[in-house]
């Protein structure tokens, strides 16, 4: 009886744990399939490929500097960073006919956002700041966000400007 008891504990954790990374691994599985299809938009691939690095690296942070952290914090990450990105590319093309000084105001509103909310204060800058430093990169943005006070701050800029 302990013994059937034991296997079924371990069964519904198995089924919790995997279950409890749905967003998360929802996100990943869609960016991984923009990237890999052949026909996508280069901005869009571009994009995407952004998701899939910080989605990474925050997985791989969590484990190693949070690893009490719930799984439960990582799908809110998650689904932050794809709002953010979200808000982001809306932003930009709501706002693609104003002149150009601008747009980068707007970029910049957005670049600001994710380095001053930082996650882990992870002190390997030149990998969290390896999109961000990229001039000619449309997703300039530090991998180690925490995503839901940058999506925060963002809304509330945003909401100054209207």
């Amino acid at each position: 009886m302990k013994k059937l008891f034991l296997a079924i504990m371990m069964a519904f954790t198995c089924t919790l744990q995997s279950n409890a990374q749905e967003i998360y691994t929802e996100i990943k599985a869609m960016a991984q399939e923009v990237i890999d299809n052949p026909q996508a938009n280069p901005i869009i691939k571009q994009m995407n490929t952004f998701k899939l690095t910080a989605l990474n690296y925050m997985g791989m942070k969590m484990r190693e500097t949070m690893p009490d952290s719930t799984a439960a914090f990582l799908d809110k990450e998650a689904l932050a960073l794809y709002n953010f990105m979200t808000i982001y590319t809306q932003t930009l093309a709501e706002n693609s006919q104003q002149p150009a000084a601008y747009q980068t105001k707007l970029i910049e509103l957005f670049m600001d956002a994710s380095y001053s909310n930082p996650l882990f204060n992870d002190t390997d800058k030149d990998y969290v700041l390896q999109y961000f430093v990229k001039g000619d990169c449309l997703t300039r943005f530090s991998l180690d966000t925490d995503w839901l006070r940058a999506l925060k701050a963002v809304d509330t800029e945003l909401k100054k400007r209207q």
